[in-house]
Parts: structure tokens; C-alpha cells; sequence
């Protein structure tokens, strides 16, 4: 059963999307990726980082964002950026949401994160840096979404 979905933009490291393989599979969450991709799915790192759960992953490909919106008919969307204001806990996470991360080294384009600005969080960190790694910060977040729905069907 799917309770909330996790959308990588243009992901470019395998280990972390083969981390968030990992996160999504254990909460029950989809996994979607929003092609061009940094990395050959086949590649090894992206293998082992998932370990043996690539068996289990409820994986979803997409040409571009538009093609994701489009056969997903404008979903339920939390999109994370370093550069909004609003944080992470200060959103609702229906069931079935999706939460958007973008690429390592450049984040949500700022054309689609000002298509959605109400829907647009951060995690907060300490002035000065950065971000966080894409599979840490894909994990707060889930893991925020699932608290706020009961963490429904974990034990």
C-alpha cells in the first residue's frame, strides 16, 4: 500500500537515490524519478546502496517534470528547496502526497518552485550552509509526513 510518494528531480548521485530506494520501501512510499539522470540505473553504486531492495521499490520514470505532473493529474506536491522560507513542519502531508527533491547540485529549477510557491519547504540548518545530503534530507521529511499521518501501517 502507497501512503506517500518521493520524487527526485534530475537525481545525479546513485548512492542517494539508491538510500532513498532504501527509506522509501521500508515507509511504504513510491519512488519517482524525473529523468535526465546522472547515473545509469544499471550502475553498481545505485545497486548497492539499495541493497536487495530493488525487488520491493514501486519505482516510476518520467521524461521531464511536466510529463510527471501530467500522469500523475497535478498531484498532492511538497516541493523542498534551500531557498524558501516556509519550513518542512509547517505543512500538512495528506496521504499520498508528493514530495519533490531536486538534483545535488542545483536543487528545484526556480520556474517550477514559482508554480507552486505554497507548497514550497526547507529543513532548516545553521547560516551559511548549504544543504543537507538529498538522502538525509529525503528522509526528514518522509518521516515528518508520516508522523503527521500516524505513521499508519509501521510498527
Amino acid at each position: 500500500m502507497i501512503i506517500n510518494n518521493i520524487v527526485l528531480f534530475e537525481p545525479e548521485i546513485p548512492l542517494n537515490t539508491g538510500n532513498i530506494a532504501r527509506s522509501c520501501v521500508v515507509t511504504g512510499a513510491a519512488l519517482h524519478l524525473i529523468h535526465p539522470l546522472g547515473f545509469n540505473t544499471d550502475s553498481k553504486h545505485l545497486k548497492r546502496a539499495g541493497m536487495d531492495y530493488w525487488d520491493k521499490i514501486d519505482v516510476h520514470h518520467y521524461n521531464n517534470f511536466d510529463d510527471f505532473v501530467e500522469k500523475n493529474n497535478n498531484p498532492s506536491l511538497v516541493l523542498t528547496s534551500s531557498k524558501v522560507e516556509r519550513c518542512y513542519t509547517e505543512v500538512e502531508y495528506p496521504p499520498g502526497v508528493f514530495i519533490v527533491f531536486g538534483k545535488e547540485s542545483a536543487g528545484i529549477p526556480p520556474n517550477i518552485l514559482e508554480r507552486y510557491p505554497d507548497y514550497c519547504v526547507r529543513i532548516p540548518m545553521i547560516p551559511g550552509e548549504r544543504c543537507l545530503n538529498l538522502a538525509s534530507s529525503a528522509a526528514v521529511v518522509l518521516y515528518e509526513a508520516l508522523r503527521q499521518q500516524g505513521f499508519v501501517g509501521m510498527s
